[in-house]
């Protein structure tokens, strides 16, 4: 029997453990792990990573537990849980860079740098870990403006399958860097992020209800507008059934600190459609990602999720429309692109998609399952060009091919095997490893 190191002694958790319950699942899938470590330490996290070894356990790593692949847990072996590796710290005010432990959730590294007038654009949800996001690309309220949250990293800190730490940047372990930026999940645990961060500290935020019709007419403008309109202005909308309709219910943040600057970047979207509802209003950028958003993910909605990167025409805002209103009642989510995030070359991280302008997401729920999902998003696929990590439920072959096309893909296959030759991380990728690289280990 392995004893458990000294250094993790009371940070074990395991079945009747009355902790176990609320350690045990993500948000949409739900699990029986052996073990559940909850490190506070970096030197912590190389003793789980090495003990995990020794056991010969699966291992899977949890930072906020919203992953939709359902990738950070696993039943029967043990999962590291980050949620108490969760300090933010402004490191330097002057050039706004910040240190954000992997196990902080956004609504809380919001908050805390909400005194000093900074923000870190990083996902459209305060629940979402920092580590899942941080490692995938971060689509976040102020996209647009300031990029991904991957684009904003200036170093990480990564402890190795072997269990080395490794602090790595632009000029230290740069391999290591760009694959962690974007396809980070496949080669360690990182446990924290140096991230710059931006001065702003009030936001324009609009929410609105506009009828969606059959001909996608108000899915194109809306993306018309997000092309043309000043990079201040990000926008996210999701599609549902009302009646006998479709309502687009759209949400645009504009990164200005007066509603003079903003109103006149939300005005348009007021026409793209009949309006059923609007509310506008400036408020603390906190506020989009709020403390109110923390819970405990114990599988409380299953669901299957797809997605698709492309830039919207008519054929892909018909094609959008069809699977909102299908049998399926697929529920439809866009977010806006573009802008900053297109500004990064596509071989400078390991997300290569810099020239699409909206992001698709596709989701179906019990009892509907995979092959419902395709059929609701085959025409919507058809237009895609590329595809998001931090929306796909079923991370296989055809996933990794759609997520690291190409060159970019064979790079992240390549220093998945150098980094964790062995795949004691993300299992499920596995086989889209093996296929690249002809390794047939285990």
């Amino acid at each position: 029997m392995i004893a458990l190191p000294e250094s993790l002694s009371g940070r074990l958790v395991t079945p009747g453990d009355r902790r176990y319950a609320t350690l045990r699942s993500t948000y949409t899938t739900r699990h029986s792990p052996a073990e559940v470590l909850l490190p506070q330490t970096a030197r912590q996290v190389v003793d789980a990573v090495r003990y995990a070894r020794e056991r010969g356990l699966a291992v899977a790593v949890r930072s906020g537990g919203h992953g939709l692949a359902g990738t950070s847990f696993n039943d029967g072996g043990l999962v590291i849980d980050l949620s108490a590796l969760n300090r933010v710290d402004v490191l330097d005010e002057r050039s706004r860079l910040v240190r954000v432990e992997a196990g902080a959730r956004w609504a809380v590294v919001a908050k805390t740098l909400a005194p000093y007038g900074l923000a870190i654009s990083s996902g459209d949800h305060g629940n979402v870990g920092v580590g899942g996001l941080a490692t995938g690309g971060g689509v976040g309220w102020l996209v647009r403006r300031f990029g991904l949250t991957i684009d904003r990293v200036r170093a990480v800190e990564v402890v190795l399958a072997d269990g080395t730490l490794i602090r790595a940047d632009a000029e230290h372990e740069p391999e290591l860097f760009w694959v962690v930026r974007g396809a980070g999940a496949g080669v360690g645990v990182v446990v924290a992020f140096e991230i710059e961060a931006e001065e702003i500290r009030n936001v324009g935020l609009a929410q609105l209800a506009v009828e969606a019709t059959p001909d996608g007419a108000p899915v194109r403008q809306w993306a018309e507008h997000l092309a043309q309109a000043p990079r201040e202005l990000s926008s996210a909308a999701v599609l549902f059934p009302y009646g006998r309709s479709i309502v687009m219910q759209i949400t645009a943040v504009v990164a200005a600190e007066s509603m003079r600057r903003a109103r006149p970047l939300i005005e348009p979207l007021l026409a793209i459609g009949r309006l059923l509802e609007q509310r506008t209003d400036l408020v603390p950028y906190p506020a989009l990602v709020p403390t109110s958003h923390l819970h405990a993910n114990v599988g409380q909605q299953p669901s299957l999720t797809t997605n698709s990167l492309l830039t919207m025409d008519d054929t892909a805002a018909r094609a959008i429309m069809r699977a909102a209103a299908g049998p399926e009642r697929t529920l439809v989510q866009l977010r806006s692109v573009g802008g900053a995030v297109n500004d990064v070359a596509p071989t400078a991280t390991a997300y290569p998609h810099r020239h699409q302008d909206t992001l698709a997401v596709g989701s179906v729920f019990p009892p509907l399952d995979g092959p419902a999902l395709d059929a609701a998003w085959r025409g919507v696929a058809a237009r895609s060009d590329g595809a998001y990590v931090n929306f796909e439920s079923r991370p296989d072959r055809a996933a990794f091919d759609r997520i690291y096309p190409g060159e970019t893909g064979r790079r992240v296959a390549e220093l998945w095997q150098r980094y964790d030759p062995d795949a004691v991380f993300r299992p499920a990728l596995l086989d889209a490893r093996r296929d690249r690289t002809g390794d047939r280990r285990r």
